[in-house]
């Protein structure tokens, strides 16, 4: 049985590398001050998609990432992994959503590619750390959704079965098709580049990339293989409603941002008692090292 698997990736800011330009004045994320890497738990998700690709001959595996045009670094990362093609959702009326806009622009796109069996996605992305893009997307579609997943054990017969990771142990469970599965990162992790698709799919752009193109042999080569050309949308394209994306459907507002950058310019040495420790912890909280 051949399927059309969607996976959702995002490109997000390394929070590894968080310094104090990270944060604009509005609340929102400096995300050029920042590296951008392929969102750690999506690469989960991505190996998932290729599990079921290598189980199932004639799948396809089809990324879908909303961001900037520079968002499709990440469909290249997939294509190299065993990814089939992309589409970069990017619109400048699509900046500053939060996770309800962003569901919704998502899940208008899921509309317009139309014949999918399953989504996959990462549990949530390390820029937001909330866990609710996926199954708001599943809620937006109608469509059923299993979530903290650690491995899809089967798929058949329209269903699929899947491993679900929680807090206090492992359960098993089943859902009809299609549904939505977001993906844990204790999940395997996500096999790496295959050296001839790197070769193979190098060269793939969106459109935004290839208009600033430069070899003319590129371009030509781009042009005239289809399957180096990755898909760029817009809201309008995707039909989506001006007044539920980005931020005007964003009903999320940032009140006040607080940005804490630990340096070490100084030590003390605490003498050994209760009181001691006690005034240092005290101290911490009110300068907001913690708590």
């Amino acid at each position: 049985m051949s399927l059309n698997i969607v996976v959702l990736a995002k490109q997000v800011p390394d929070t590894r590398n968080v310094g104090k330009d990270a944060m604009k004045e509005d609340g929102t994320i400096n995300r050029a001050a920042l590296p951008a890497i392929f969102n750690p738990e999506d690469l989960n998700a991505l190996e998932q998609a290729l599990r079921l690709k290598d189980a199932n001959p004639g799948s396809t595996v089809t990324i879908l990432t909303m961001g900037l045009p520079r968002a499709s670094e990440v469909i290249r990362e997939a294509m190299f992994r065993g990814a089939d093609g992309g589409i970069v959702l990017t619109d400048r009326t699509l900046g500053g959503a939060d996770t309800l806009a962003t569901s919704y622009s998502l899940a208008q796109a899921v509309k317009k590619i139309g014949n999918y069996d399953i989504i996959l996605g990462g549990r949530q992305a390390i820029d937001g750390d909330t866990a609710q893009v996926g199954p708001q997307i599943a809620e937006k579609l109608g469509i059923p959704q299993v979530t903290y997943a650690e491995e899809i054990l089967d798929l058949k017969d329209g269903f699929v079965t899947v491993k679900r990771r929680l807090e206090n142990g492992v359960e098993t469970v089943k859902a009809p098709l299609p549904c939505v599965v977001t993906v844990n990162g204790s999940a395997p992790e996500c096999r790496p580049r295959n050296a001839k698709r790197l070769m193979k799919y190098k060269f793939a752009v969106s459109p935004s990339e290839k208009e600033k193109l430069t070899d003319e042999r590129i371009k030509a080569l781009v042009e005239s293989r289809p399957e180096l050309q990755l898909k760029e949308w817009g809201a309008a394209f995707v039909e989506a409603d001006p007044e539920q994306i980005g931020l005007a459907g964003s009903p999320t507002k940032v009140k006040a941002i607080e940005n804490v950058v630990f340096t070490a310019k100084d030590c003390r040495v605490l003498d050994n008692s209760d009181q001691a420790l006690e005034d240092l912890i005290v101290e911490l909280i009110h300068n907001h090292t913690i708590g």
